[in-house]
């Protein structure tokens, strides 16, 4: 469920030039409701929130949810506070699962092999190799809603650009169930009109440091170098892709095979306890699931790193790095 900023100026004819177009970017709309509804008809139209229990947060909301001010990650408490009238369902990772299964093998897969998995609900694709049967990124993007939408009766938004960022970008102001052609010369111009969040590694805290020092807007970071970027940042790499993404430049290729970078678990207790006996027990059962998987994919691994959430939501972290890579339980 995406909560990226949206900019309703953003989605008009950018024009049709699709010179070097050959990323786009699918992701699925309200894809876990969307699923629900696809299943049972009768909650079509209504408010649908996707996570049960007191403990719980929203995993996601369909978008009549969201107009209550629903969100994802947000405590299921909450959800039920701002929309009583809500339909509330369980997880159904299985089911989630198998279907983008399906979408990715017959029908993303379909198009090029060139495909890089963000998500379950979410790729990019290079279609360079297959434009000389396709023609266009445009004729690829229509037929990847239409077999999306008549297979599967959901919907997906579709962004086409020149680079991940800008793709990415597109299919996030073309949602609803749309498609956005930004062509490469309306790189910088799209960009301008985003909010700074928008930026990749602005968040809250970066806003305000810009701010003090008068760059509230895209188009004013345009106007700061580098150098003054990492004054800013503290941080020359931060620096840099800021730098790169207000000018609509990212570098970044499609990336077909992501070898996985971490494996976890983790458990909610249906309530508070300072019991150090039952959390130690927990983490005994997390460790031994993360060894299993760790076991069974022929992987090991060197970082650890624990996650503690209290009764409030807010959690902290500690991360220990052994001597040698492992797969054992009991190191862990």
């Amino acid at each position: 469920m995406s909560t990226a900023p949206r900019v309703q100026a953003a989605k008009r004819d950018w024009g049709h030039d699709t010179s070097g177009c050959n990323i786009l970017h699918v992701d699925m709309d309200a894809f876990y409701a969307s699923l629900e509804v696809a299943r049972h008809p009768e909650l079509k139209g209504k408010p649908l929130i996707i996570g049960t229990g007191n403990r719980a947060v929203v995993s996601a909301a369909s978008y009549e949810a969201r107009a209550y001010g629903v969100n994802s990650a947000m405590p299921v408490v909450k959800a039920r506070n701002l929309c009583p009238q809500g339909v509330f369902l369980p997880v159904d990772i299985p089911y989630y699962s198998s279907v983008s299964k399906s979408i990715f093998e017959n029908i993303f897969l379909h198009i090029t092999n060139q495909v890089e998995k963000v998500s379950v609900d979410e790729c990019y694709m290079n279609v360079k190799s297959a434009l000389l049967q396709w023609k266009s990124p445009v004729n690829i993007g229509t037929w990847v809603r239409k077999e999306v939408f008549e297979k599967y009766h959901i919907t997906c938004s579709v962004g086409i650009a020149n680079n991940k960022f800008i793709a990415k970008m597109a299919s996030t102001n073309a949602k609803p169930n749309g498609m956005l052609l930004i062509p490469q010369k309306c790189n910088e111009d799209f960009v301008s009109i985003m909010p700074l969040r928008a930026i990749p590694g602005i968040g809250s805290s970066l806003i305000h440091k810009l701010e003090d020092w008068g760059l509230s807007t895209v188009t004013s970071l345009k106007n700061v170098d580098e150098a003054t970027l990492t004054r800013i940042t503290g941080s020359q790499i931060l620096a840099r892709m800021i730098y790169q993404s207000v000018r609509g430049i990212d570098e970044r290729t499609v990336t077909a095979h992501t070898p996985e970078k971490s494996i976890g678990s983790e458990r909610t207790l249906d309530t508070d306890t300072t019991d150090e006996n039952a959390v130690k027990q927990l983490l005994q059962q997390c460790c031994s699931e993360v060894t299993q998987q760790l076991r069974n994919r022929k992987l090991m691994a060197r970082t650890i790193t624990l996650k503690l959430r209290f009764g409030d939501l807010h959690y902290v972290t500690r991360s220990s790095t052994l001597q040698n890579a492992t797969d054992s339980t009991h190191e862990f």
